[in-house]
């Protein structure tokens, strides 16, 4: 493997490490002290937290953090096919670590921040699918192929994931991410409805492809855009 292959490797996997450790974390954090974090407190953490690793690694790896991100980077020909296992593996590598982590430091928590439908699995199925859509539309629409940086890349990516949060974080627990939701269901053994945190967001993430097509230039998902035409 070269050696800027395993750069973007560890990029993302830490990454990820950071937005499940910082995000569930907070989660767990305001269960146990008793709603100190507040659910305003939970989204801003996971908007924030993303904000400061597309910063941190968006020249690296592009900073996906997300398989669903990756893969719909793939589709849109802005990224190579073969690093879309590697990226997933080390993306639930980083998202597993931090699980376990929490689940050192907090044995007696039942969930450790998985995502729960609060109603029935086809209404978060139907959220989740509408949230990640939204997301990667704006990743598509603020990346320079296939990595998140810019001046305001961090702040519009990070500000999206903060918003879908605060409305629709209590009924499907806003996850758009495959990896977040795998790994504390897998530490917590809270497999019930993992199915709609694994599917969803993919085919969500896919279908903004389509839609930056039909908005932006020529090429701009097919193939790596012109940096001139892309919002920075």
């Amino acid at each position: 493997m070269r050696t800027e292959d395993l750069r973007k490797l560890v990029a993302e996997l830490f990454g990820s490490f950071a937005l499940v450790f910082a995000g569930t974390g907070a989660i767990v954090i305001n269960d146990v002290s008793g709603g100190v974090v507040s659910h305003v407190g939970i989204a801003f953490t996971f908007g924030l937290i993303v904000l400061a690793m597309i910063y941190s690694l968006g020249d690296v790896s592009g900073c996906h953090l997300n398989p669903a991100v990756t893969l719909a980077f793939s589709v849109a020909r802005r990224s190579e096919w073969r690093l879309v296992v590697p990226y997933i593996l080390s993306q639930c590598a980083g998202a597993l670590l931090a699980s376990l982590t929490l689940r050192l430091m907090f044995p007696a928590h039942a969930t450790l921040g998985a995502t729960l439908p609060a109603a029935g699995n086809l209404q978060s199925f139907v959220l989740e699918f509408i949230l990640t859509l939204i997301l990667m539309f704006v990743i598509l629409n603020v990346s320079t192929g296939s990595k998140e940086k810019g001046v305001l890349a961090g702040v519009a990516v990070g500000a999206v994931i903060a918003l879908e949060a605060l409305f629709a974080g209590p009924i499907s627990g806003a996850s758009m991410n495959p990896a977040r939701s795998l790994a504390p269901a897998l530490v917590a053994l809270q497999l019930s409805s993992l199915w709609v945190y694994l599917t969803a967001p993919v085919l969500g993430a896919v279908l903004a492809v389509g839609c930056c097509r039909c908005v932006q230039t020529p090429g701009c998902c097919g193939g790596v855009c012109d940096p001139s035409a892309q919002p920075q």
